[in-house]
């Protein structure tokens, strides 16, 4: 991979610090207003964002007309908006206001699965905001470790990881995740993986999912087996009713051992809640990228 410049770095991290520190200014309600005239632009400056989300949709979800697709599409970019609002006020949330922000349902689940001793694996996904429910667990409950692939920018990596431990979380990286993962649930703790990217077939193995074949990780299967962990389903998903967020807990399950088995099961339980709350899931990644041999491009 062609070497980024120092400038390139530099220039970036700044308008990333200038845009969300526009954020923060204000009520949240024109904070949100905010983001999402800047997704806006995103959306019009970088049409293919869009043109991949639409594919998404109707390879997904076949069954809805052009104009409820169209509904889902813009639902992710406004989810999306939201987000970012979240991360730019994150140094302000605390334990005196975060019930403002977000709240449990659920929450006996990790408690039984932290019972038996072996720590807690945490399925989630770029579904509602991801990065406010592992920042709300540490500092409601207990701080856990979060896998993330570093960015390309190291000085938006340095931030954004700043950022995610500023409620006691830390950061487990992708490169050397196994170890580290396992460090964690040997002591019991809790370790949150996004479980919906696509890898390369020489990576992964292909599950249904929406009825597609798609190529996933088993790493996150065989974690699970090789630990003993108890696995729990979790994401923030929007409320416009409460106006907040719900961290949502699902019943906590073990793996089986059987690595293939145990990946589509992780996956028909994403997929039931993405289609639960369709308008919540980023939507603008290529997730069916990578084809079973023989098979022709979806993109």
């Amino acid at each position: 991979m062609k070497q980024r410049s120092s400038f390139r770095n530099r220039l970036e991290w700044t308008l990333v610090r200038a845009l969300l520190g526009t954020l923060r200014i204000g009520p949240r309600s024109f904070a949100f207003s905010l983001a999402r005239f800047y997704v806006w632009i995103l959306d019009l400056f970088i049409p293919r964002l869009r043109r991949i989300a639409q594919r998404n949709v109707v390879l997904a979800l076949p069954d809805l007309d052009e104009t409820a697709r169209w509904r889902v599409v813009s639902a992710s970019f406004c989810s999306l908006a939201r987000l970012l609002v979240t991360l730019a006020r994150m140094p302000s949330i605390n334990r005196q206001n975060i019930s403002s922000w977000i709240r449990y349902d659920g929450l006996e689940h990790f408690h039984a699965a932290k019972s038996h001793g072996r720590g807690v694996l945490f399925a989630t996904a770029h579904l509602g905001n991801w990065e406010l429910s592992a920042f709300a667990h540490g500092l409601l409950t207990e701080p856990m470790h979060v896998v993330v692939r570093a960015l390309d920018n190291p000085l938006l990596d340095a931030e954004a990881t700043r950022l995610r431990a500023l409620s006691g979380n830390r950061v487990i990286e992708k490169r050397d995740y196994a170890r580290g993962i396992l460090r964690a649930l040997s002591s019991n703790e809790a370790v949150g993986i996004l479980i919906d990217q696509n890898v390369a077939a020489a990576e992964g193995i292909f599950v249904p999912f929406f009825g597609i074949l798609a190529c996933v990780s088993p790493g996150f299967a065989k974690v699970a087996a090789h630990s003993g962990a108890a696995i729990i389903p979790g994401f923030a998903i929007w409320s416009s009713e409460e106006n907040r967020y719900i961290l949502r807990f699902y019943p906590p399950f073990h793996a089986s051992g059987d690595a293939g088995a145990d990946t589509r099961r992780i996956h028909a339980q994403l997929e039931e809640v993405i289609r639960a709350y369709p308008g919540e899931w980023l939507w603008m990644h290529r997730r069916w990228k990578t084809r079973p041999e023989g098979e022709p491009p979806l993109y």
